[in-house]
């Protein structure tokens, strides 16, 4: 290091990000005099959406900050629960599909496509006031989106906790569909039953219908597991907020 150099000391919870090679808690940068804090930061492969806090001496600074010579940054992590001006509302990349469902059952809403590229995903975001939720880096360094955050775990029940952890949203189950997101509401099973097979008809009498849809619910045969989901993250988020 020289006496030109700047220093970043990036929060363990932003090292995943960092190239494996230069995974350490320190790393030590050169000021331009052009590039800004921000852009240094994604330089070393972090999202600026994971970003929270930034300090140069004890005094808070923002991503738009230039390094001079000899300065040590903080960087840290998005606080949780993330602050947000209103009650979270999620869109989805492609590759959560899993994901999306699992919040849709705890009533959270949450938008998916599997058919959207990157664009219209952002356009969509940012229309919408979507916190987009995605495992693609790249997808959270484009500049026009408002609002994103990456999804950390390879199984859905993980990613979930983490979704949890961040947003703290809240948990409304059994009150959106899990197909396409709409809002569900009690039907009488005269209304419905021309939807049903036989045998379900004759084994159910309470039933949920999407407001959009028009996708009828009951609790069938993979209820256990669906019931199963909801216990954990209802356990999950009291434990949380405890």
């Amino acid at each position: 290091m020289t006496e030109r150099d700047a220093r970043l000391r990036i929060a363990a919870e932003l090292r995943m990000f960092l190239p494996v090679s230069r995974r350490q808690e320190w790393q030590r940068v050169s000021p331009d005099g052009s590039s800004t804090l921000g852009h240094h930061i994604e330089s070393a492969g972090i999202p600026l959406p994971e970003v929270g806090p930034l300090t140069v001496g004890g005094r808070g600074v923002g991503p738009s900050y230039h390094l001079a010579p000899g300065d040590v940054v903080e960087v840290g992590a998005v606080p949780r629960p993330q602050p947000l001006p209103h009650e979270p509302r999620f869109l989805l990349d492609v590759h959560l599909g899993t994901l999306s469902r699992r919040l849709r059952l705890l009533g959270i809403d949450a938008a998916y496509h599997n058919d959207m590229d990157d664009p219209e995903l952002v356009e969509q975001a940012n229309a919408e006031r979507r916190v987009l939720l995605t495992q693609d880096r790249g997808l959270l360094r484009r500049r026009a989106l408002w609002l994103g955050a990456y999804v950390r775990g390879s199984r859905p029940q993980d990613q979930l906790r983490d979704l949890l952890d961040r947003f703290a949203p809240q948990l409304r189950p059994w009150t959106r569909c899990t197909a396409c997101n709409g809002e569900l509401v009690p039907a009488a099973k005269r209304e419905v039953a021309p939807l049903l097979e036989a045998g379900t008809r004759r084994s159910y009498d309470a039933y949920g219908q999407c407001r959009d849809c028009g996708q009828v619910y009951w609790h069938g045969a993979h209820s256990g597991h669906l019931e199963e989901i909801v216990r954990s993250a209802r356990e999950w988020a009291g434990g949380l907020r405890a």
